[in-house]
């Protein structure tokens, strides 16, 4: 395991949701995401996984608190510098979110064009995303080909396509069987570097092996979600 070197992200008294007017998903909440670990977000459906990790791709603003994330007040942070934070992220969707007319490395290569890579470089980038993934001989199959495991091996080339900073997977074995589901509690766990944080949302106690920090989220009689002590 890699030793934790900065706080990548810095979440206190962090209140999150979709409705200001509805209240927060989640409330009250103080968590540290360290670069070079693991971080394990563990809870049951409706406890606000999905809405922490959107906050952490600053894809949802705080209602209340601060959440900080390599150095940035993602309250704040607002244009360009908002863009260029969300393209520090790369995520892992619970459903693969694979475009079926596209092959394994169009897949992988569409946010890199979307962020303005010229199409020979994302090609290749999208290429060697697959291949570090043991996916290279794949890389011209469509969706339909793929195995439930490979098809998530190919979503999590596509969030490291950009060499993201921060990972972020949301219920990743939520649609395998045991052995795919396996392999990818070792994978995801295999992507912590000195450089580079990763956060999962899960309820399947299959990552409790996967040696990492763990926050429990809790419900709390009214709905909101507060970590457990």
């Amino acid at each position: 395991m890699n030793s934790p070197t900065l706080t990548g992200i810095r979440a206190r008294s962090l209140a999150v949701g979709y409705d200001s007017a509805e209240g927060p998903v989640i409330s009250g909440l103080d968590v540290d995401v360290a670069v070079g670990e693991l971080t394990l977000l563990f809870g049951a459906s409706g406890s606000g996984k999905t809405t922490l990790l959107s906050a952490f791709a600053g894809l949802l603003r705080p209602i209340e608190g601060d959440l900080v994330a390599w150095g940035d007040d993602l309250s704040n942070l607002k244009g360009s510098a908002l863009l260029a934070y969300r393209r520090s992220v790369g995520i892992v969707f619970q459903s693969f979110h694979l475009i079926a007319s596209l092959n394994a490395w169009e897949n992988v290569a569409l946010p890199l064009r979307l962020a303005g890579w010229k199409p020979a470089a994302a090609r290749v980038r999208a290429i060697e995303a697959l291949e570090s993934l043991a996916m290279g001989a794949h890389r011209d199959h469509r969706p339909g080909r793929l195995s439930g495991g490979q098809r998530q091996r190919v979503a999590i080339a596509r969030a490291l396509a950009s060499t993201p900073r921060l990972v972020l997977a949301d219920e990743p074995t939520a649609h395998l069987d045991a052995v795919s589901a396996a392999d990818t509690v070792s994978l995801l766990r295999s992507l912590v570097t000195s450089a580079r944080a990763v956060v999962v949302a899960t309820h399947d106690p299959r990552f409790a092996v996967a040696d990492g920090r763990v926050v429990d989220l809790g419900l709390r009689l009214d709905g909101a979600v507060q970590p457990n002590p």
